[in-house]
């Protein structure tokens, strides 16, 4: 994974530098994010976004670069992206959960919105990520996937 803050980082890395951000001031209320956005180039480039948001104090975030064979398919392509975040989100959950720490992953923001082609797959998406135990966000709201990693994935 890449940080601007903290540089490339592995998994494992990465959970660390979470885990010390949020009980660094435990007082603070926090959102953690995680989100993604692919882009089709040669091939399908997928950005994987994790963002923790310590609320009036700033954030740090993580971005991870996947490649894939080409998703011309828009649902496919949201299928893709919506896995690779939930994985991404269960793996951390399981962590937080093993090591005791009172943290848990907000919501999971997808790159859909109510306008254009993606509109008709918000219900399909929502449900699902919803039945993995995880609130789930799309655009305008969806600042990781539609911000963060739309950004990385260009």
């Amino acid at each position: 994974m890449l940080s601007p803050t903290h540089g490339r980082v592995t998994f494992d890395q990465m959970y660390q530098i979470v885990k010390d951000f949020v009980c660094e001031f435990p007082e603070y209320e926090y959102e953690i994010t995680i989100g993604s956005d692919s882009q089709n180039h040669e091939l399908t480039k997928t950005v994987l976004c994790v963002a923790v948001w310590r609320k009036g104090k700033g954030g740090i975030y993580f971005t991870e670069t996947r490649y894939s064979r080409i998703i011309t398919n828009i649902r496919q392509k949201l299928i893709h992206e919506t896995s690779l975040s939930l994985d991404l989100a269960l793996r951390l959950t399981d962590r937080f959960r093993d090591d005791d720490v009172d943290c848990n992953i907000t919501a999971i923001h997808v790159d859909a919105g109510n306008k254009g082609p993606t509109s008709r797959y918000i219900s399909e998406i929502v449900g699902w990520v919803k039945a993995c135990g995880f609130d789930c966000k799309v655009k305008p709201d969806s600042y990781c996937a539609s911000s963060i990693a739309d950004r990385v994935s260009k």
